[in-house]
């Protein structure tokens, strides 16, 4: 009798090792912080839920279209210096005198970025950042991190983040409250722009947490590689492509 108890503790022992193996073996690599992560994605989605949300939604209600779009070109604008010197950084001269073209037509022609007329001339936007730049350079994004406000990044993005910060004039303005309240309004007009984005995360995915780092993490190797996905690595799915500016309560850059 005392054999066979020994026998079925065993066999429990046994399987309770493989059990914690399966768990181990499906935990994902690019995670190793997910605890951590998921209450910081919990507080960050609070947050929108209650403060971005309702001000994104009166903010819209507010403004007439064409003032909303004006106010997203004009942000936009300023965005297209960090762009073109992160294009630069990235040898892309082409791309260079593309994106700092747009942004003197537009600051000229646009009444200081509030009208694309770029666009309409046939110089697209470009999307390029320092979390790009340092990707080309060889940088490593490291793991998964969730930023409080910031929203989905990496040891690398939080570099990019400070380079950004770095790139965009209004960090430079001499009144503190006027550079809160642009990157306050910068804020809250993304913020409207997206509001019909949390729909896509939470009804394309079972897991709205995984949903939204396998969105992130995909985005950024796109980017990174301008479209051309190492082979092996996962491409991105186009169909659930989500912009950072969506996956972030108060990310302004």
């Amino acid at each position: 009798m005392h054999k066979n108890r020994s026998i079925t503790q065993l066999a429990g022992l046994i399987l309770l090792g493989m059990m914690a193996g399966c768990a181990t073996s499906t935990k994902d690599a690019r995670d190793p912080l997910e605890n951590w992560n998921r209450g910081v994605q919990s507080f960050n989605d609070s947050l929108d839920d209650y403060v971005m949300k309702p001000v994104a939604t009166g903010y819209q209600w507010i403004m007439p279209s064409f003032a909303d779009r004006g106010v997203t070109n004009f942000f936009s604008n300023i965005d297209d210096i960090g762009v073109t010197i992160n294009d630069l950084l990235q040898f892309k001269l082409s791309q260079t005198g593309m994106d700092g073209s747009r942004f003197i037509v537009n600051t000229v022609a646009g009444i200081g970025g509030f009208i694309d007329v770029a666009e309409m001339i046939n110089l697209p936007k470009h999307n390029e950042d320092f979390d790009q730049t340092l990707g080309v350079w060889g940088v490593p994004a490291g793991p998964y991190l969730v930023l409080p406000f910031f929203g989905p990044s990496s040891p690398r993005g939080v570099g990019g983040l400070i380079g950004d910060a770095a790139m965009n004039p209004i960090s430079y303005l001499d009144s503190g409250i006027i550079t809160g309240s642009l990157f306050a309004t910068n804020a809250t007009d993304l913020r409207a722009d997206n509001l019909g984005t949390e729909k896509v995360a939470t009804e394309a995915a079972l897991d709205r947490y995984e949903f939204l780092r396998d969105s992130y993490l995909q985005r950024r190797n796109y980017l990174v590689n301008d479209g051309n996905v190492p082979e092996g690595e996962e491409e991105l799915d186009l169909d659930l492509e989500l912009d950072e500016d969506s996956l972030s309560p108060v990310n302004p850059y």
